[in-house]
């Protein structure tokens, strides 16, 4: 399969006219939005996936780490698309970047970890068995786990998932098995089996979107190290842009328009979606008719978009008559702790996580926390921005700074626990009333501020990570400082959450929007809880199941 290079609109598969309504035009080329394209397409659907960035070809994916966690070579640039940042509904917003995403085709997949976790059905119905959280929103969501199983086995199918069935009896039941084996482990993976054999935790090959094996003709995985927070020159990195996108495009029945930064949904006097209105290459206005309108452009873009998106009809914000739209912001929380040993680990090599352990992906009640998680042990940046977050216990300066640095980054890896995040009404995506975009667009503001149950839940994770740091053996355990709000965070969740009720939900349980027929939400914002990590996955598994059913309504002519 050959992955595309930048194009012209023209030469990216498929061309639409822009004043003849195509059956969907689709925001968003992640992980969501390529799906449904891929997916509606090969229903026979023609579609228009509109991509804000640009797009990336294996000569473009260099291994430059001050471009890849500095400066904004793939994700969201703070010059042309500002944010503001405040902890409470009644501060001042101060100018801040607070939430990262990729801006180019395959949204973060483009170069995310990798770790494809499925949900529990616990996930799905934590509210009727655990009841509420004071100042939580927490609520069911309207599916079921047993529901998404068909297509969390279509996902792993179709991308290539590397891993291998455990034998812990609490994980939930799976029609078929992994279609790849594990990744080969590593240092890291080594000392987390270490770990949790002497506390007795459960531990297992980590189900990841990184190819063991060649599958569907791209190449299994290099071992370059170069993996979280880069693009994938190989291939072995399912990301959408690998998979999803090219997929879409050969099926000729779509088009892929990058620099294509939409604006607004336009809406009709009856209430229902005609188009968008985007900004192209030249940010000259254009409009995209079309018969439905798919919003796939992730769980901060979304909701902004879907308040910038307001009209007469719709003073508030499209499909926000329940006034929940931007708000139960969500991300994932969790305790860390690093670890430094008197032997080489070389963290740095292969993929990020090849082992993980879910002994605590849900606690005992009688522990009095809310939610759960797992762990993995990884370094997520590579050589140069690790030793760059060293602490500063020691030299800093001179040859035994020097030596220093060599110690901690061959030497040391961390304990990441991954954890379950409260969906609080005031923690919210809204429109800066001052800060504009370099379009003119209202800024993103984010108001955000952790629960005080997520934050025991982080101490007690905190805590495990300590213990399971000191069982692998590390000769110095440092625990990560908790936050009452992250200093930048990904996993954008809950914005324009799912749910059966209009009065308290954005979208019913296939993603149709309450308010408007012809309107679809497919990303991150649809999730009622957070999940305990890694939602990537479900957002996958979601998409495939939301085009079974729109493609439905659209053959029987109900969209």
């Amino acid at each position: 399969m050959t992955h595309q290079r930048e194009t012209t609109a023209a030469q990216a598969g498929r061309t639409f006219p822009t004043d003849t309504a195509v059956d969907f035009v689709i925001i968003g080329s992640g992980v969501a939005g390529a799906s449904m394209a891929r997916e509606l397409t090969r229903k026979g659907y023609d579609v228009v996936m509109l991509e804000q960035g640009r797009n990336v070809g294996p000569d473009d994916m260099e291994h430059d780490e001050l471009g890849a966690f500095r400066w904004p070579r793939w994700t969201n640039d703070a010059a042309l698309s500002p944010q503001t940042f405040r902890t409470t509904p009644d501060a001042k917003a101060e100018r801040r970047q607070f939430v990262r995403y990729a801006r180019a085709v395959g949204g973060t997949t483009l170069h995310f970890t990798g770790n494809y976790w499925r949900f529990r059905p616990i996930d799905f119905r934590e509210y009727s068995t655990h009841g509420g959280v004071a100042g939580a929103a927490l609520a069911d969501w309207p599916i079921t786990y047993e529901e998404l199983e068909p297509y969390y086995t279509a996902v792993e199918y179709a991308v290539g998932v590397s891993g291998e069935v455990g034998n812990d009896p609490r994980e939930p039941m799976r029609s078929r098995p992994y279609p790849l084996p594990p990744l080969t482990v590593t240092g890291p993976g080594v000392l987390l089996e270490i770990g949790a054999k002497k506390l007795g935790w459960a531990s297992k090959a980590a189900p990841m979107a990184i190819l063991s094996r060649e599958h569907n003709g791209r190449q299994p995985c290099h071992n370059c190290g170069f993996c979280l927070g880069f693009p994938c020159e190989w291939g072995a990195k399912s990301g959408a842009n690998w998979t999803m996108v090219p997929d879409a495009l050969a099926s000729g029945r779509c088009e892929l328009r990058t620099h294509s930064y939409v604006r607004k949904i336009e809406t009709d006097d009856a209430g229902r979606a005609t188009g968008v209105i985007y900004f192209d290459t030249d940010r000259k206005e254009v409009f995209q008719k079309a018969k439905a309108v798919v919003l796939c452009a992730n769980g901060a873009e979304t909701p902004r978009l879907l308040l910038m998106s307001k009209s007469n009809r719709f003073p508030d914000g499209l499909a926000n008559s329940s006034g929940v739209v931007g708000r139960h912001f969500m991300f994932n929380g969790g305790g860390s702790a690093s670890g430094e040993f008197e032997h080489e680990v070389h963290a740095h090599k292969g993929p990020v996580v090849t082992r993980i352990s879910q002994e605590h992906y849900e606690l005992d009640p009688k522990l009095g926390l809310y939610g759960g998680g797992g762990f993995d042990f990884r370094i997520a940046n590579p050589a140069l921005m690790r030793t760059n977050g060293m602490p500063e216990n020691g030299p800093m300066w001179g040859s035994d700074f020097k030596k220093r640095m060599r110690t901690w980054f061959l030497n040391s890896v961390d304990a990441s626990g991954h954890t379950t995040s409260l969906p609080v009404p005031t923690n919210a995506v809204s429109l800066d009333p001052e800060l504009k975009d370099a379009w003119g667009l209202p800024a993103m503001r984010v108001t955000f501020q952790e629960h005080a149950e997520d934050l025991k839940l982080y101490k007690y994770f905190q805590e495990r990570a300590v213990e399971f740091m000191a069982a692998a053996g590390a000769k110095r355990v440092i625990p990560t400082p908790i936050r009452t709000a992250p200093r930048q965070t990904v996993h954008l969740l809950g914005t324009a959450r799912m749910g059966n009720d209009p009065t308290s939900s954005v979208v019913d349980k296939y993603h149709r929007a309450h308010d408007v027929k012809n309107l679809f939400i497919v990303d991150g914002s649809s999730f009622v809880t957070s999940g305990r990590g890694q939602p990537t996955m479900t957002i996958h598994a979601l998409a495939f199941r939301a085009a079974d059913h729109i493609a439905e309504f659209a053959r029987k002519g109900e969209i």
